[in-house]
């Protein structure tokens, strides 16, 4: 349960790191899949994509947006392991 009721605490964030970080780790790694139609440059700009939504979503503090950011993480993660590109880094 987060310690925060609306905003996230120094504990909630530091809760999150390894589930952030793991989830970061996986998209990276199914960028490479032999399944994804793309080709190195179109992969390299994908992987870029994705940095850069990390580094913004890491300024977020509501606990609510966190949440959703995260889910939106794993669905993201679920299309590239079934070989289809999300549409927000499309």
């Amino acid at each position: 349960m987060a310690k925060g009721l609306i905003w996230a605490t120094a504990e909630d964030l530091a809760r999150n790191r390894g589930r952030v970080l793991s989830l970061y780790r996986q998209i990276l790694r199914s960028l490479n899949s032999s399944n994804l139609p793309l080709t190195l440059a179109a992969r390299l700009s994908k992987k870029a994509e994705v940095k850069a939504i990390f580094m913004l979503a890491a300024e977020e503090r509501s606990l609510h947006n966190i949440e959703d950011l995260m889910d939106i993480g794993e669905y993201s993660l679920s299309l590239l392991r079934k070989g289809e590109i999300p549409k927000y880094i499309q």
